[in-house]
């Protein structure tokens, strides 16, 4: 078979893998009620991508510093040998796909090392994208994240406490700090137009292939 005979198998492979998708539960652990949220990403995306759509959907800032562990295999940023952490792979040359199960795979993931916010990342239903739909795609969720630097789990649940108790001696400062911060409402907006944006990106890519296909 000729090089140009192959061209077009290549071409459908390469279209394939990039319209790959997989749903994605983010679950911010030790929380009760439990703070989740579930999106649809494509496969073909960086793990550096991959914090990037865990931190709009859950609604961090991104201030902090953070990592993915794979099983025994760290990513993120590249880090100099001063923090004393363990050797990692950076994030965005490692694409989803390469890391992935067949059926399912269990993602660590920690933002901010000082209060330390561990999350769990379920990924599953690995399959192509269905037609029309942009993705990475919001499914669903419940509760607000915590606000940054509140201490972590036991900061957040003493802060939630002052903030329920007029009676607490740190309620007014609780308050006047939280400014009306809900924690059962999620601001579903800002969160939809972050992940069009990375969705935009994508699109781009897509016709891109598309006119070389062609």
């Amino acid at each position: 078979m000729s090089p140009a005979s192959k061209t077009p198998a290549n071409d459908t492979s390469a279209v394939q893998s990039f319209n790959q998708v997989c749903t994605v539960r983010i679950e911010l652990l030790d929380t009760d009620p439990l703070i989740w949220r579930e999106v649809e990403v494509p496969t073909s995306i960086t793990l550096k991508v991959l914090h990037d759509i865990v931190q709009i959907t859950m609604g961090w800032l991104d201030y902090h510093l953070w990592e993915f562990t794979i099983g025994q295999q760290s990513y993120g940023l590249p880090m100099d040998e001063d923090w004393g952490t363990a050797p990692r792979i950076e994030a965005i040359k490692v694409r989803l796909r390469d890391v992935l199960k067949p059926r399912k795979t269990t993602i660590e993931y920690l933002y901010d090392f000082g209060d330390s916010w561990a999350h769990r990342l379920t990924v599953t239903a690995i399959r192509q994208g269905a037609p029309g739909v942009s993705y990475p795609h919001y499914v669903g969720g419940e509760w607000d994240c915590p606000p940054e630097d509140c201490g972590g789990i036991p900061g957040y649940y003493n802060m939630l406490k002052a903030l329920a108790d007029p009676q607490h001696q740190d309620h007014a400062e609780v308050a006047e700090y939280l400014d009306g911060w809900e924690p059962k409402e999620i601001d579903e907006l800002p969160l939809r137009i972050a992940l069009s944006r990375i969705a935009n990106r994508r699109n781009a890519a897509r016709t891109r292939i598309a006119k070389k296909q062609g």
